[in-house]
């Protein structure tokens, strides 16, 4: 049960993420001054690297909520571990690359939460993708 579930759970987080990265482009810098070439790279790019998160925050809550009957039992708390390590980690990456390395930017359509300097759009990302995807994996 334990693999479906992670296939289900990763599939969807694949997609969602995906999807997410595709339309959130027009609240980057990247959707006016990028190609079209440039803009299909960022979206694969950062997929790749939403996959990638995704799979090592729920290691990592799998590690410290999980246990062996997983997900039968404590499925709940890995779900909202790994969503709140996906959430703090993109706190971090966001205001690392965009105030401090400016590896990216955030257009003016951006909405910025100011007591964080992070964009709305990747933060609510960080909360909803992984939350449905949780979702769509427990229906296995």
């Amino acid at each position: 049960m334990w693999l479906r579930t992670l296939r289900r759970y990763s599939g969807a987080v694949l997609v969602g993420n995906l999807v997410w990265e595709a339309v959130q482009l027009p609240l980057y810098t990247l959707w006016k001054t990028g190609t079209v070439r440039d803009l299909a790279i960022a979206v694969i790019h950062c997929t790749a690297g939403d996959v990638a998160i995704a799979a090592s925050a729920l290691v990592i809550a799998l590690f410290l909520a999980g246990e062996e009957t997983w997900p039968r039992r404590r499925f709940g708390a890995v779900a909202s571990g790994a969503v709140a390590i996906g959430v703090a980690y993109t706190i971090y990456s966001e205001r690392t690359n965009v105030l401090v390395l400016r590896t990216w930017a955030y257009g003016d359509l951006m909405p910025v939460l100011p007591w964080l300097d992070v964009g709305l759009s990747p933060l609510l990302q960080w909360l909803l993708v992984p939350a449905a995807a949780f979702a769509w994996a427990r229906r296995a």
